[in-house]
């Protein structure tokens, strides 16, 4: 028998049991259309976890006091979370000389507490960060109104506040200029100076929700933060290379100087702060939002799997069905590979209509989404429909193998008997 001649076939068998055939193709359909969704949810958060990591800066190296700690599930609450820091003003000041780490081209540093921001009678609790002038150059983070913090508001410990989007939509209402106004941080009165750039939402960081003030004031005037030497803390240490290239050289640099400056002179001292670069942290996230995409993915193939099992239900029910007519056709000279190549080609058919329609609801839904959710989105690409494709045509393949062998072996003389 001709291979068109059998897929004809193939389709006039299945059109004479069409909600049979339908309800089949449905587990398919759900399977393909969970792969597409769910594996395009994953490629999207790895795109954005690598859009977000080139917004917090360029070639930059965190050095951060002591180690990570693995219940600290943003930037904000792992700074928090240090009760004493190893890093001080001090070591910010000997980072910004080239002549120590010529592969740094600028450093700043952030003090990081909670508090009660209050303008007149609306009040919230925020990410209270005492930054250095440096801050928007390393960040690579500007206020799109007003000026940010200086040189002189740091010399004179000012009162000055540049606000994150987040905190001026909750103080402020629209249409109300904020520069100039004076707000209270822990009933201390500050004038708002500036207002920063609206950043990207990420598990990382939330740079919107943050209010921005001169290193030296919140050391003296809001918090306690010195070390034993009676010099101030910081939570963290930014420091930007002169190039992606000598990101490595810059965090070996940056080493040697904190473990001199720290006293750790041994080989055997454990280093009382931590070092990544951009690149680290990159990686680290990419890796884990490629574990949930395969996870995802692994997800959704149950459905698959379900849904071939129900492709060689009906397969063999249709044997059974039509072990009768495989007789007449072995009996009028039919031979094995015809029956066999007959019922692979229905039960691949099945998976092939149910995985294209599982396609158009697949993408449809994944654009859908992405259109509705604006923080979300989905990435669709040419390679999850392929492996959707591919995974539909296998699926109809595997699960029509048995059935199919089962059709092609039937004693002809037994199945003419069959009634």
């Amino acid at each position: 028998m001709k291979l068109l001649e059998s897929v004809f076939v193939a389709l006039r068998a299945l059109n004479i049991n069409k909600m049979r055939s339908g309800l089949t193709m449905l587990g398919i359909i759900i399977g393909i259309s969970a792969v597409i969704t769910l594996v395009s949810a994953g490629q999207g958060v790895q795109a954005v976890v690598a859009e977000q990591m080139q917004d917090i800066g360029s070639n930059l190296v965190f050095v951060m006091p002591g180690e990570l700690e693995s219940n600290a599930t943003t930037m904000q609450s792992f700074l928090r979370s240090v009760n004493i820091s190893t890093l001080t003003y001090g070591d910010v000041l000997a980072m910004a000389d080239r002549n120590r780490v010529p592969d740094v081209l600028g450093v700043t540093a952030e003090f990081v507490a909670n508090g009660t921001v209050v303008f007149g009678s609306q009040n919230t609790e925020t990410s209270i960060s005492g930054v250095t002038p440096f801050y928007p150059s390393v960040r690579n983070f500007y206020p799109v109104m007003g000026t940010f913090i200086s040189d002189e508001d740091m010399r004179s410990r000012a009162r000055v506040a540049a606000l994150g989007q987040r905190v001026l939509e909750e103080l402020f209402p629209p249409g109300v200029n904020p520069i100039g106004q004076t707000i209270k941080i822990n009933r201390v009165p500050f004038r708002v100076i500036g207002v920063m750039e609206e950043k990207g939402v990420s598990s990382f960081s939330d740079d919107n929700d943050v209010v921005f003030i001169p290193l030296s004031t919140s050391q003296t005037r809001l918090f306690s933060g010195r070390d034993i030497s009676g010099d101030y803390t910081v939570s963290v240490i930014y420091s930007k290379a002169t190039d992606e290239s000598r990101l490595e050289a810059a965090r070996d640099q940056i080493v040697r100087l904190l473990r001199q400056r720290h006293g750790l002179i041994y080989s055997t001292d454990k280093n009382d702060f931590t070092v990544l670069t951009q690149k680290d942290v990159g990686e680290v996230l990419q890796s884990l939002t490629a574990i949930l995409t395969v996870f995802l993915g692994l997800i959704a193939a149950v459905s698959l799997l379900v849904g071939g099992i129900g492709i060689m239900n009906i397969m063999l029910v249709s044997v059974t069905e039509r072990t009768r007519e495989i007789g007449i056709r072995k009996a009028v000279g039919a031979k094995r590979r015809d029956i066999l190549l007959q019922f692979l080609i229905e039960a691949m058919i099945l998976s092939l209509i149910g995985g294209l329609v599982g396609i158009l609801i697949g993408a449809s839904g994944t654009i859908g989404v992405t259109m509705a959710v604006e923080d979300l989105k989905l990435h669709l690409s040419a390679s999850t429909i392929l492996m959707a494709t591919g995974f539909s045509t296998a699926v109809g393949l595997f699960f029509g193998i048995y059935p199919a062998v089962r059709a092609s072996r039937l004693n002809p003389i037994d199945a003419l008997r069959y009634e």
